[in-house]
Order: structure tokens, then sequence, then C-alpha cells
């Protein structure tokens, strides 16, 4: 035996940390040992490869999109992959059906995945990278429900800019043929190792299997309450209160007398709109509470649409805040999102909070959230898929509502006024926020929570 076999021999495994991922690997000389690096480990916290499979006009690009929103809402970073986008990138020019008769098999992640080869691939490729996969399997045989999805959805898409509607329809019909040859859906049997959840006409019946982990239970939760019924979802805020005419933040007060006259208003407007079997939510909060009684009809509380806790700073104005709290202040403006008020909550707490809601305004229908400012910003960037460091300066004035209504991928937005004045709670984003540059007693009184 060499002298430096007898070195390799002694020296003990080392683990050593990735900063970046956070992994304890075994390693030898400092590199990762020759088992570990030809075959990823998939750990607890790995990422999750989601995956639709699903004849053309199943709704999966609906699904994508609305689960990709979902997850990077309530802060689970995800990135969404349509193959179709890079099938047009890579082809340019689409003619027709036949296309997809002798091109479609060698686009491995084409989002529809209906064989099982195809769907074998995914998981060896998740395999080499250390990812977990989950399938969602949309499957529809309800003829009105797929003509709807392409009237609706198929026919705006660039394959089909300069086609008249009945040929676009035709020759979509004949794409769906070409798939239908082929396809193999997931079956109970044969694939019971993989995870998955199966869709059947459009959330009528559910098949889950083998739900390996917190995230995927997620998923499975969030898809089961989803639905495309059509249906409005109305956002406003109480009428403006005694504390907003102070500029004071939080509290408990009442509506001022503008806050009354616009409770007034609302329940004129909603009475107009005449919204079949409209379902109205408060906080529990006097000034939400006072805003829904001018309606006359019934309504709910729930805690979880509350405004969000000020803590230590609850019925200050943002001076005070600045002139007794001064780091405190900064740090909120360097990063509003995350910051928590001490002994109160941050916005990321607020999003954690507001899941429940979330969850039920989409199995309702029409809905009028009354709610706060901090609470419909938060539930905005839901509907409006807007970032977290969008959300906390998402502009929601007094006694304006916003309709909104979901459509194929998206949300519209209507804004209505209702022509009553009140003041301005809107603080724009600081530029240029800088701790190091405040007094050194105020840097100081960082709080134990920092």
């Amino acid at each position: 035996m060499s002298s430096t076999e007898d070195v390799i021999m002694v020296i003990p495994r080392e683990l050593t940390q990735n900063p970046l991922r956070k992994i304890w690997m075994p390693c030898k000389n400092g590199l990762p040992e020759k088992h570990i690096s030809q075959k990823r480990v998939c750990m607890t916290n790995c990422p999750t490869l989601i995956v639709t499979v699903g004849l053309p006009a199943r709704g999966k690009t609906y699904i994508s999109k609305k689960l990709t929103r979902y997850l990077n809402w309530i802060g689970v970073p995800t990135k969404e992959f349509n193959v179709g986008q890079y099938r047009r990138e890579c082809v340019k020019i689409y003619k027709s059906f036949e296309f997809f008769q002798s091109a479609c098999f060698p686009f491995v992640f084409d989002a529809t995945n209906t064989t099982r080869e195809r769907r074998a691939t995914i998981m060896r490729f998740a395999e080499q990278n250390g990812y977990k996969v989950f399938f969602v399997e949309s499957v529809c045989e309800d003829p009105s429900v797929i003509a709807e999805n392409i009237q609706q959805v198929k026919l705006g898409s660039p394959d089909y800019t300069d086609r008249n509607t009945e040929e676009a329809i035709q020759d979509f019909m004949k794409r769906i043929k070409c798939y239908e040859n082929n396809y193999q859906p997931l079956d109970e049997n044969l694939d019971r190792e993989l995870s998955y959840i199966k869709i059947m006409d459009v959330g009528q019946r559910y098949l889950v299997n083998r739900v390996l982990d917190h995230i995927q239970s997620r998923i499975v939760y969030y898809l089961m309450n989803i639905h495309i019924t059509p249906r409005s979802i109305y956002l406003c805020r109480h009428g403006e209160s005694d504390l907003n005419v102070r500029g004071r933040i939080g509290g408990d007060s009442g509506l001022s007398p503008r806050g009354k006259e616009f409770a007034q208003c609302l329940g004129r407007f909603i009475q107009d709109q005449n919204i079949k079997d409209l379902k109205v939510w408060t906080s529990q909060m006097k000034r939400s509470i006072q805003t829904a009684e001018a309606l006359g009809v019934p309504y709910e509380q729930w805690k979880a649409l509350n405004e969000i806790d000020a803590g230590v700073c609850e019925e200050m104005m943002y001076e005070e805040i600045q002139e007794h709290y001064p780091l405190e202040f900064a740090l909120r403006d360097q990063d509003k999102y995350r910051y928590r008020y001490p002994k109160g909550e941050s916005y990321e707490d607020l999003v954690q909070r507001l899941e429940p809601v979330i969850m039920e305004l989409e199995r309702q229908e029409n809905v009028l959230v009354i709610c706060h400012q901090a609470v419909m910003r938060c539930l905005l960037a839901y509907f409006l898929d807007k970032s977290a460091e969008e959300l906390p300066y998402l502009k929601c004035p007094l006694h304006t509502v916003l309709k909104l209504t979901p459509v194929a991928y998206g949300c519209k937005v209507e804004s209505i006024y209702l022509n009553v004045e009140a003041v301005n709670t809107h603080r724009d984003k600081p530029e240029n926020v800088d701790i190091s540059r405040l007094p050194e007693e105020a840097l100081l009184t960082v709080p134990a929570h920092y």
C-alpha cells in the first residue's frame, strides 16, 4: 500500500456546507465524493417540478398560471415554463395541425406530456438534478367546456393570428385528435409510484396519489378549491375613520361623517349592481362593521381581515414614529414587506394570515370584501400577480371600489370612485433609504427582534 493510499485511508470524511443551498454534503479533500456527485440527492426541501398532463384545451395553462401566482404569493418562489411559447420561438411559423403529427414528440417538456415515455424522461431529468416531481392532470370530456376554452383562449394564440374563427377552430380540433391517438392518462395502477392529482371535469372529481410533502399538500389543497364559474370580487376599504382624519394609523375608531356618507353610497352602489347571491365580508374592526351595517344586508365578520397590527406604533402619526423610533421608521422604509412593527406584524405575516381568505374567495362566486389598506393590498397583489416589493405600495384609496373579474389567464380590474371625498393615506416608496446615516443614538435602539 503506497503512502498516498495511507493518507486517504486515515483522513476522516469531511462535512462542508454549501452556504447558498444550506445542504451538508460528504466530501474528501474538499471535493464531493464521487457517488454523491454522480447522482443528485433529493433533500426534504429540494425544488419541486410541477408537470401538467392532458389534452389541449383542458385548462392546463390556466391551472399553471394560477398555481404559480398562488405559490409566489405565499412566499414559495415559483417560475412557469410554457412549452408552447418555446415551440413558437423555435419554429417561428405555424401552418396547421399537421405539425403535431410529425414534430410534437421531440419537445420533451411539452405542456401536454401525454405519454408515459415523455413523463419518464421528465422523471429521469428530475432525479439527475435532485428535484421532486408532482404531476397535475386535467381530464375533461364535456364538449361545452372544451369549446368555451378554445373560443376564449386558443383562438387568441399567435398560431391563429391571421386565420378566421371557423378555420382556426377546425384546425385546433384536429390538433386535439393528433394528441388523442397517443394519449396515456395517469393510471391508478401503472403510475402508482408517481405523485399526482387528477382533476376531472373541471373539479367535479379528484384523484390524489402519493403526496410527499408540505408543498405538494398545499398544491392539492389549492387546486381542489379553484373553479371557473364566472363571478366578480369587489374590494373596498371601510369608510373614512376618525383616526384617518387625524392622520393616525391603526386603532379601532368609528367612521367620520364622510365615512358614514360613503357607507350609504356603497349601499346604493351595491343595490344598483343587482349582484346575484352576493356575500359580504368585513373585518372585526368598528369602522368596517359600521360600513357594512349601512348596506342593510347580511354580512360575515373575519378576524383574518383585521388591519395589520402596528404594535407599539398603533394610533401614532408617521411623523411621531419618525421622531420617537427613527430606526424603526427607516427599517420599514428599507424593506416594507418584511419589516415587522415591534410587538406587531409585517406584510409578510399578513399574507400568511390572509391565506384562508384567499382560499375561500377562490371557492366562492360573487363577494364584497370591506377591509383595510394593508389587507386590501395583500388581496389585490394575489389577484394581480404583484411581487412582494410592489405589494406594500399598491394604491388602495378610501371611498373607491375595485371590481375584479377573473378572465382567461388573469384578472380584469375596474376602479369605481363613489364621489365622496376622503383623506389620502397612501405613502409613496421612498428613495435611497440608508440607516447608516441615522444619528448614533438611534442606531443604539435596535429592538431585540432584529
